[in-house]
């Protein structure tokens, strides 16, 4: 498996200076590490405490809150006669649509859900587990746009979407395919979720997720599911996790509860997630945005357990602030990482796997500000104990779009978490006794610096973090390389990734099976907008 690893200017950057460019042993040596084959790392294994914000008292504060809104106020459950009638037989109060929970019903409803699962992949290795101590980064997730340095923004196509699972699957420090990486808007509605889910399963090996746009269209994910990795095992295993959206505030609409029975049903795992803007979809305090998105998750969580008890479920809230000037969403502030601990200290107390974070910006370019609020959500990602980690790399401009460049230089930096999440190593090598000691007894005029000692010599290759994307040569050499900007030095390592893509290989009769399917589906369903 290649690496976005290699950096090389797109053409015509930087040509005037690369004429100058030095041919000594620092390019070689360069040469030799990005071509150096990289080793797929497993899901993120957590060596690190979590940070927690609320105290006992704050955590109960807010269950008995969410409690009481669940009790009161209720959660509209909309356009679906089903999720009414099953509510009603569970013994809960629903007046119309509106099902109002007594204290404590939903918790107990979600005791049956895993705190732990394996979402299965096609390719064992790549296998990921959910929940516990475990972080699983996922691309950016749902954008319509895309952009490159050279082709700008423009809307997504079935090229830029296959390109985007290419890149994940090459990408050592991303560990799932993700979903809808990018909305080909080139195939129609009805269709693309087809295009979609086999590009998932064809151009990667790693686990991937469904769609959930209409009942229908996870249903027909749930059968190509089976082709993969056959019916019996599907029904008792997760090979596919599926993101449930609550239309906040306090609201499931048909289309997402029609796709969560869809998925509960099979036994494939529901990612229930409030989506919150808050002072616009739940108040502008911490606390209050804490007790909305609680009440809502486990509604939709305690629903998927009336659908099949023991149907995994994760706890999922995507939550950010409001510039309260102009209504655009902001990211990378304080009180979104606040939500973020907070809702995952309430969803280890549920006993249930959490869903949050990622790499979010609101910048409109890979820039500065893109890596500033980016860099302020992922770390608080990985100190939460957060377990699926959905936008993890590529997304910019609030979601609207899907960045290649950005993408690379978030992998980057998702490796750098996965580093910092080993904690310190204590082992004999670690403590480094025999170098200090070494350097101690060396006289003065021989130099007591470290870098010729054997433990540096046997370590050097593997002692410290090496970015693919940050330049850390001197100026002379940067010049002469081409005075390339982080952005432009992604531009040459996500195209040498494609270049060098190999695919992963697929049984051919699975492979002829899904496109078979495909093709019936598509002779029954619309071209327009459906």
């Amino acid at each position: 498996m290649s690496d976005l690893t290699e950096v090389k200017a797109p053409d015509g950057a930087g040509g005037g200076r690369r004429s100058r460019r030095a041919g000594g042993g620092a390019e070689a040596r360069r040469a030799a590490r990005v071509g150096k084959a990289q080793t797929q790392l497993t899901y993120i294994k957590r060596q690190i405490p979590v940070y927690e914000v609320l105290s006992e008292e704050g955590l109960a504060l807010i269950e008995h809150n969410a409690d009481t809104v669940l009790q009161e106020t209720g959660i509209d459950f909309r356009d679906d006669a089903e999720a009414i009638q099953m509510w009603k037989d569970a013994g809960a109060d629903v007046r119309g649509e509106r099902v109002r929970l007594p204290r404590g019903m939903a918790r107990e409803l979600i005791k049956t859900a895993p705190s732990i699962f394996t979402q299965h992949a096609r390719n064992p290795e790549r296998s990921v587990q959910i929940g516990g101590d475990a972080t699983v980064f996922a691309p950016v997730y749902g954008p319509p746009f895309v952009r490159d340095l050279e082709g700008g923004r423009r809307y997504a196509t079935i090229e830029d979407f296959r390109n985007f699972v290419k890149l994940a699957y090459s990408a050592s420090s991303i560990h799932h395919s993700g979903g809808t990486v990018c909305e080909p808007v080139d195939i129609p509605v009805a269709k693309r979720h087809l295009d979609m889910v086999y590009s998932h399963i064809r151009y990667s090996d790693k686990p991937f997720m469904g769609s959930v746009t209409a009942p229908e269209r996870a249903e027909d994910s749930v059968a190509m599911a089976n082709m993969v990795f056959g019916e019996e095992f599907v029904d008792q295993n997760c090979v596919m996790i599926n993101l449930i959206n609550a239309n906040s505030p306090m609201v499931f609409d048909d289309t997402m509860v029609g796709a969560l029975k869809v998925y509960a049903r099979a036994g494939q795992a529901c990612v229930i997630s409030p989506f919150i803007l808050a002072g616009a979809m739940s108040p502008v305090t911490v606390a209050g945005t804490l007790t909305q998105i609680l009440a809502e998750a486990s509604a939709g969580m305690a629903f998927a357990q009336l659908v099949r008890p023991g149907a995994p479920v994760v706890f999922g809230t995507f939550a950010s602030s409001m510039s309260m000037q102009s209504g655009a969403p902001t990211f990378g502030t304080p009180e979104p990482a606040h939500v973020l601990f907070g809702a995952a200290q309430l969803a280890r107390r549920l006993g249930v796997p959490f869903r949050s974070g990622g790499s979010l910006c609101g910048s409109k370019l890979p820039d500065a500000q893109a890596a500033h609020e980016s860099s302020n959500t992922i770390m608080p990602t990985l100190l939460a104990g957060v377990n699926f980690a959905l936008h993890s790399a590529g997304w910019l401009e609030g979601g609207l779009v899907s960045s290649y460049e950005k993408f690379v230089i978030d992998a980057d930096q998702l490796g750098i978490m996965q580093a910092f999440a080993r904690g310190i190593d204590l082992s004999e090598n670690g403590q480094a006794m025999e170098p200090i000691a070494e350097i101690g007894d060396r006289p003065p005029e021989e130099g007591r610096h470290f870098l010729g000692t054997a433990h540096t010599q046997a370590n050097f290759e593997n002692a410290f973090y090496r970015s693919r994307v940050a330049d850390n040569n001197s100026f002379e050499q940067w010049q002469v390389e081409g005075e390339m900007d982080a952005a432009t030095r992604a531009n040459g390592i996500w195209k040498r990734v494609l270049q060098d893509y190999k695919e992963p290989g697929l049984d051919p009769a699975i492979d002829e099976a899904l496109q078979a399917f495909m093709a019936k589906r598509k002779e029954v369903l619309p071209d327009g907008v459906a």
